[in-house]
């Protein structure tokens, strides 16, 4: 008999990534499909069980040695239903039946969890939090998203909104807007689009030129990497910038540290490739937060999986 096999599915609104493990979590093999949102994203799952078939016969491995599907979606939805309550990305009509839909498809039994708890799931699983049952994992990308594990368990809420991480308030008084609807969020400030915003109005207000200035007035835009790489080289506007932006997320993770003591807290996502830079001034102010015992205990990591976590994660639901 062959080796029961999960499947993990990681839906974006641009592609979807799926991925075959063992249930040891090794991995057998992945892939990506474009997400068709087209006709209010009727295809989507049908899309994504034509692929997954696809390729169980290219393995020649049948349904009956997969255990189940777990998949990551931008929520909010209904954990027990896994009815999607609202999308932006993908088109769904309010209320869409993810789950039961998915499950009619594709004849196997399907397990929905938010995209950002499964990023903490496939961490914690296969990656910097391997071996910790308490764990915070932290993505900081265009937006900032979060999961917690408490004693291996996902702690998702009684809305499903729990580790909503990126919409704590970090500017109480004349914050920037959020996508969320509310002002001052995390998500404006440490997110990748929000360090470009802050790095602006740093630069209006400074009284000198430097190279973040030269490449706004040259490209008329810069990113969060250009921010970093200016600090690097010593300039002064961006190494202010990273000081602020540090501040609030040391801040915050040292608020949700002396909430929860997990044994790590896993930053991930594409700012948090900045390295050093970032990551020194985050850890400083962290400690210089955080309630002593917690500061000794509770370790800051980067995520190891990359763009894999999420799918990782996914397919854990499945073997759970």
């Amino acid at each position: 008999m062959e080796q029961k096999w999960v499947i993990g599915v990681d839906l974006g609104g641009t592609t979807v990534k799926i991925a075959f493990l063992t249930t040891a979590g090794d991995l057998i093999d992945s892939w990506e499909i474009p997400t068709d949102n087209s006709e209010e994203g009727k295809n989507i799952t049908i899309d994504i069980a034509k692929s997954i078939e696809e390729k169980l016969n290219k393995w020649n491995h049948s349904k009956q040695e997969v255990a189940g599907v777990g998949m990551g979606a931008p929520g909010p939805f209904d954990y027990e239903t896994g009815i999607i309550y609202n999308t932006v990305n993908l088109g769904w009509p309010d209320n869409f039946p993810l789950k039961e839909r998915l499950e009619a498809e594709l004849g196997l039994p399907v397990i929905i969890d938010n995209d950002a708890n499964c990023a903490a799931l496939g961490e914690m699983w296969k990656g910097a939090g391997a071996g910790s049952k308490d764990l915070v994992c932290v993505t900081l990308g265009t937006g900032v998203g979060g999961g917690v594990i408490v004693n291996g368990d996902i702690v998702q809420g009684v809305k499903g909104a729990a580790g909503e991480i990126g919409h704590l308030t970090s500017v109480v008084e004349n914050g920037a807007p959020c996508n969320c609807g509310k002002t001052g969020c995390l998500e404006t400030i440490a997110s990748a689009t929000g360090i470009v915003r802050v790095a602006k109005e740093f630069l209006g207000a400074a009284k000198e030129a430097g190279e973040l200035q030269e490449i706004l007035n040259e490209q008329g835009t810069f990113t969060a990497k250009d921010v970093f790489d200016a600090a690097r080289n010593g300039d002064k506007v961006a190494c202010d910038v990273i000081s602020y932006i540090a501040q609030h997320l040391g801040l915050a993770l040292a608020n949700i540290a002396n909430t929860l003591n997990p044994e790590k807290i896993v930053l991930g996502g594409g700012v948090s490739k900045a390295g050093d830079v970032l990551l020194k001034p985050v850890e400083e102010y962290f400690k210089a937060y955080s309630f002593k015992s917690v500061a000794q205990s509770t370790n800051l990591d980067v995520a190891t999986l990359g763009n894999v976590a999420g799918v990782i994660g996914a397919a854990w639901l499945a073997k759970a």
